[in-house]
C-alpha cells in the first residue's frame, strides 16, 4: 500500500525526508502536496523533496487557502508553527499569532477524511494556556472523527545526536480497525549519538551544501576560547571584561558549547547573539552543515536561501531519521505487523 501524503507548514522537508525513506514490506509514503507560506522554505522543498512536480507545493498564507480543492491525499502530516508554545519564546499560546493555527490542520481533516495523520509541536504545548492547550487541541481532532495518540518523543533516546523534546500526534481514522504504539527506545540504546560522531563521522565534504563559517568577532573568540565544552556565558568562570551585561538573559544556550561526548542541546531556527550552537574545541559557532547534520538531514540536502534563512529553515524542521521511526511505526501498524512499542505517555 502507498500512502500520498498531504502536508501544511511543511518546512524545509524534514517530515517528508523521513516519510519518503520509510518502508515496510509494499508499504511505503509519497509526497502528493505540500504548503508553507515561505519562499525560501519552498524552493528548499521543491529542491530536494519534488523537483519534477514543483507546483505540488503551495508557497502562501495557509489562512488564504482554498482548503476544500487540495490535492488528493490518505495521510496528512502538520508541524503547526510552534512559535507561541515554545518555552524559549514567550508562551502566548493561543493568544499569539501562530497559536491558532492547529485549526487549519483540523479542518483539512474534517474535510478529507485522510485515513491517518501526524501533527508535531514542541514540547512546551503541554504546558501552553495553563496546560490547557493540548486538549483543547486533541478534543478537536477527536470531533473531527480521529483516535489520537499523543507522546512526547525525546530524540536522543532514538538515537538522535539532539536533545530535541517534541509532541507528536498519531491520529487514525475512527472507522478503521488500527491502534498505534509509539516505538519502543530500545533498540537504539547503544548508538552512538553524540554530536562529535554526528559532526565528524565521516567528515564534511569541503564543497558540501550550506558549510560556510560564520566569522566570529576577537571578543567573541576570546570568550568562547574560556568557555568549557558544555558550559555557557553564564556558568564559565570569565573576566569581568568579557561577561554578558544583560540581566534578563539568562537563557543556558547562550554561548553554550557543545559537549563532544553528549547529544547537542536542541537547534533553534532563530535568536541573537550567542545562540548560535559552539563547537566544544574551535571558537566559533556551528556551520549549517553541522546543524543539518546534528537534525539527521542528508549531506546532499541543499538548503536555500541565506544564511539566515538557512538557519531558521533548520532549526524549525523535524529530525530526518526521528520523523521516520514515527513513520515505519504508522506503517507497521497499518500493515498488521507487531514492533517493539510503548504506551503513549500523555493521556487526555
Amino acid at each position: 500500500m502507498t500512502f500520498h501524503l498531504g502536508e501544511l507548514f511543511c518546512g524545509p522537508g524534514g517530515l517528508a525526508c523521513g516519510a519518503i525513506q520509510s518502508k515496510v514490506g509494499n508499504n511505503k509514503i509519497c509526497h502528493s502536496w505540500a504548503s508553507d507560506y515561505d519562499q525560501d522554505t519552498c524552493k528548499t522543498y521543491i529542491y530536494n523533496i519534488c523537483p519534477n512536480s514543483p507546483k505540488s507545493v503551495i508557497c502562501e498564507d495557509v489562512r488564504k487557502l482554498d482548503l476544500s480543492k487540495l490535492p488528493k491525499f490518505d495521510a496528512l502530516a502538520f508541524g503547526f508553527p510552534c512559535n507561541d508554545f515554545s518555552v524559549v519564546g514567550e508562551q502566548k499560546g493561543f493568544d499569539g499569532t501562530f497559536g491558532p493555527l492547529y485549526q487549519y490542520g483540523v479542518e483539512v481533516l474534517r474535510l478529507h477524511q485522510p485515513k491517518w495523520f501526524l501533527a508535531e509541536n514542541v514540547g512546551g504545548l503541554s504546558s501552553a494556556n495553563e496546560g490547557k492547550a493540548l486538549g483543547i487541541i486533541i478534543k478537536a481532532l477527536r470531533d473531527v472523527g480521529y483516535r489520537v495518540y499523543p507522546h512526547l518523543y525525546k530524540f536522543e533516546e532514538y538515537g538522535i545526536p539532539q536533545a530535541r523534546h517534541r509532541i507528536i500526534m498519531i491520529g487514525i481514522r475512527d472507522d478503521l480497525p488500527y491502534s498505534f504504539y509509539p516505538p519502543s527506545t530500545n533498540s537504539y540504546k547503544n548508538i552512538d549519538n553524540t554530536c562529535r560522531t554526528a559532526i565528524e563521522v565521516p567528515p564534511i565534504a569541503e564543497n558540501a551544501f550550506n558549510n560556510e563559517t560564520t566569522k566570529q568577532s576577537p571578543r567573541v573568540v576570546e570568550r568562547l576560547s574560556l568557555i568549557k565544552p558544555g558550559e555557557n556565558a553564564w556558568t564559565a568562570n570569565l573576566p569581568e571584561h568579557l561577561k554578558l551585561k544583560v540581566k534578563s538573559a539568562t537563557l543556558s544556550q547562550i554561548y553554550r558549547r557543545l559537549d563532544p561526548n553528549k547529544p547537542a542541546y536542541t537547534v533553534t531556527g532563530s535568536g541573537g547573539g550567542g545562540t548560535h550552537i559552539y563547537h566544544w574545541k574551535e571558537p566559533r559557532a556551528l556551520t549549517n552543515r553541522e546543524r543539518a547534520r546534528l537534525q539527521t538531514f542528508p549531506d546532499d540536502f541543499k538548503f536555500i536561501g541565506s544564511k539566515e534563512s538557512v538557519r531558521k529553515q533548520i532549526g524549525m524542521a523535524v529530525p530526518v531519521k526521528g520523523a521516520k521511526i514515527i513513520f515505519e511505526a504508522v506503517l507497521k501498524t497499518f500493515a498488521g505487523i507487531q514492533y517493539d512499542s510503548i504506551s503513549c505517555n500523555i493521556n487526555l
